[in-house]
């Protein structure tokens, strides 16, 4: 088998399975905001691409120049991913208790927020780079560019399939979208704890 064919293979399946944080959160984001439009879906979806390619560059960067330091760091991921996203669903749970029966359009998820959503679902992918620590700099940037363009697809069908549904739920939208983010928070630290 071709070896490049192997490699944007590898990518691609690292890329899925990094994503599906991405994903979840996508989801939350669309149920949360129903009449989103497609710029900002692209933007939303662009952030969180931008997050998976660069953990794992980091990581990278990390094993090749500063591994002892990465390595102190490390047992406390699980710990800062459960943090955000508990913040984070905890306050869109908080909106959709308070916004209960009231059809009014919930408020998107803002700059400062997104960020935050995308270094909790993107942290972990920072051990990313040391699974590729093996690569040269233009192997291990090609392989962060596949990971960024599958999670950019895959948090576009998660922010279309949370759209879909948030328009049917209306105010439990926001609560299911919050529950979400702290299910992912535990399951990152519970995953973090366990490994």
């Amino acid at each position: 088998m071709d070896r490049t064919f192997v490699f944007f293979l590898q990518s691609a399946l690292l890329g899925v399975g990094l994503a599906m944080d991405a994903f979840s959160v996508s989801l939350a984001n669309g149920l949360n905001e129903p009449g989103m439009r497609a710029p900002r879906m692209c933007g939303i979806a662009g952030v969180f691409a931008g997050f998976q390619a660069l953990m794992p560059m980091i990581g990278w960067f990390l094993v090749h120049e500063a591994v002892q330091h990465f390595k102190k760091f490390e047992p406390f991921v699980p710990w800062i991913a459960l943090i955000l996203l508990a913040f984070i669903g905890g306050k869109m749970l908080y909106e959709g208790i308070k916004n209960r029966g009231s059809e009014a359009e919930k408020p998107a998820v803002g700059f400062w927020g997104l960020m935050v959503q995308g270094v909790a679902t993107s942290i972990d992918a920072l051990s990313v780079g040391f699974t590729i620590a093996e690569y040269d700099f233009i192997h291990a940037l090609a392989c962060a560019l596949v990971i960024a363009a599958v999670t950019f697809v895959i948090c576009m069908v998660g922010l279309v399939l949370g759209k879909k549904v948030g328009t049917k739920l209306s105010w439990k939208a926001s609560v299911l979208g919050g529950i979400i983010l702290i299910g992912i928070g535990i399951e990152i630290f519970l995953s973090g704890l366990l490994s």
